[in-house]
């Protein structure tokens, strides 16, 4: 049996260092940084918007003469004729008071305590659906276009082909790179590893459409005039469980990203999505 190799040998952050290469392009940095802007302003205006009715619905309508609701976030009197905050999905309730459906300090006025999401994670922190609304749809817009912009950019430099759709290689690769990352082994290659090629992938190839669509389908102006948007989402109804669904999944890639980001070794990585300088592993060149 052969000795182990330095690689196998090195853990996370103690590989020989290589030289340090041109990795991401202006227009990958730009659209970057402006997702993050975008999606940030997106994730408080539509929780502020979410508060305005806190349930969500399978089909076309939803009900009143019937609860036909999949998850919703409210508050109701106790025994004890206090107040708690609930949080229902599929029919199985949850207390969540203090996050979800009654939070706040005791020293507030109770209407502005019920609320869905609390008032330190809406825009505006006030109840304001028209406000609301409004910096959701101008943000919605503008990662709409810096998607385009990106796409187009991608297609033209060979980002998209080269880092982004995964090949067959990346697929045989995948069950050896997410061992490497349970162990919190990460390299530092010239180009993506099949891990982030995959969850790059899902985000801006499937995630990002999929949220713009459904919010199109909750549009009246959308439904008018190209109702079958609403049809392939099975109705307003789904397409806003959708919307939220995907909303979630977004938050939970953030917050992996970030954590992958910092584990990985924060100042070469945001060099590289800031400069677009990127030190990488002694050898990667030759690859």
């Amino acid at each position: 049996m052969s000795a182990p190799s330095n690689e196998e040998k090195a853990g996370a952050g103690s590989r020989a260092k290589g030289p340090v290469i041109h990795r991401q392009s202006i227009w990958t940095r730009a659209t970057h940084w402006t997702w993050v802007v975008c999606l940030f302003f997106l994730l408080l205006s539509g929780l502020q918007i979410f508060n305005a009715h806190p349930r969500l619905y399978i089909g076309q309508e939803s009900g009143f003469a019937y609860d036909n609701s999949v998850f919703s976030i409210h508050a109701e009197r106790t025994p004890e004729g206090g107040v708690a905050g609930v949080t229902t999905v599929w029919g199985q309730r949850f207390e969540t008071t203090g996050v979800l459906g009654f939070s706040g300090g005791g020293d507030q006025p109770l209407q502005s305590r019920v609320r869905a999401f609390p008032a330190s994670v809406t825009i505006p922190s006030y109840q304001d659906l028209a406000t609301g609304r409004v910096v959701h749809f101008f943000f919605a817009w503008a990662l709409v276009g810096t998607m385009l912009v990106w796409f187009v950019a991608s297609l033209v430099n060979g980002h998209l082909r080269r880092d982004i759709v995964p090949r067959g290689a990346d697929i045989k690769g995948l069950p050896g790179d997410v061992a490497r990352h349970t162990r919190l082994r990460f390299g530092h290659g010239r180009s993506y590893a099949p891990l982030q090629k995959l969850s790059y992938g899902l985000v801006l190839l499937i995630l990002f459409p999929l949220i713009v669509l459904t919010g199109l389908a909750m549009s009246p102006g959308i439904n008018a005039g190209w109702p079958w948007i609403v049809d392939i989402f099975g109705g307003r109804q789904t397409a806003r469980t959708i919307h939220f669904c995907v909303m979630v999944l977004l938050v939970a890639f953030f917050v992996v990203h970030v954590a992958m980001v910092v584990l990985a070794g924060p100042v070469n990585t945001m060099r590289s999505i800031i400069t677009g300088k990127y030190r990488i592993d002694a050898g990667e060149e030759e690859r």
